[in-house]
């Protein structure tokens, strides 16, 4: 199932025209606390799929049923580009668990890349209902490393894959090396393009060094 929030009129598309314009984007406050905003609505968003029992709440002046989670998620994030959009989540599902995949480009001489991962800090994910959120879907090949890196740690019931901007070409992927039948794709908007260093057009650039300063 895929999910655009960003096909829909709605304030999500204002915070994601922030989030791309190059102006604003050079408050680099603000451009992490956008992403925290668009992680708050994915996370509303996705919450209406999951599951729900009731419980019996005692209030000053009687007692109120009350639909509330049946169970807590585990939110996932790639390290360092996915803090703010994981804090988003994190902000409505503050009962969840968390779990930090560190990966990154090792390029080669002729200026390809493969995806390395590097550190895994994860809770038991076994039967679980799985966030994992990725500021940009470029290739993909870095949420499937995280995926599978996952799986070390047991199979989750659900896995939501989140991310502000995709590229057609990260969506085929995700498809290709996810199990579709248990997978759904929240997405802030779709862009057709890659550059030839795997960069989304029109995108936003590099979310981890707008969010947090260039690296070396």
């Amino acid at each position: 199932m895929i999910n655009i929030i960003g096909s829909n009129n709605s304030i999500f598309n204002q915070i994601v025209s922030e989030i791309r314009d190059e102006v604003i984007q050079k408050d680099s406050m603000r451009f992490r606390r956008n992403l925290e905003r668009v992680g708050e609505i994915f996370a509303y968003e996705i919450s209406k799929t999951l599951e729900y029992h009731e419980k019996n709440v005692q209030t000053p002046l009687g007692v109120a049923k009350v639909n509330v989670l049946k169970e807590q998620p585990v939110l996932t994030t790639i390290l360092r580009a996915g803090i703010p959009l994981h804090q988003g989540l994190l902000n409505y599902f503050d009962k969840a668990g968390s779990a930090f995949i560190s990966a990154y480009r090792k390029y080669n001489s002729d200026g390809t890349f493969n995806i390395h991962a590097d550190y895994m800090s994860c809770p038991s994910i076994q039967n679980k209902v799985v966030f994992l959120s990725d500021p940009m879907l470029a290739t993909g090949s870095s949420l499937v490393l995280a995926y599978k890196a996952l799986l070390k740690n047991g199979t989750p019931k659900h896995i939501h894959i989140i991310s502000v901007i995709a590229s057609k070409q990260g969506i085929e992927n995700i498809k290709k090396h996810l199990p579709m039948e248990n997978t759904s794709l929240w997405l802030g908007a779709v862009d057709d393009d890659l550059t030839v260093k795997s960069y989304i057009v029109p995108g936003l650039g590099d979310a981890g060094d707008l969010a947090y300063g260039s690296k070396l």
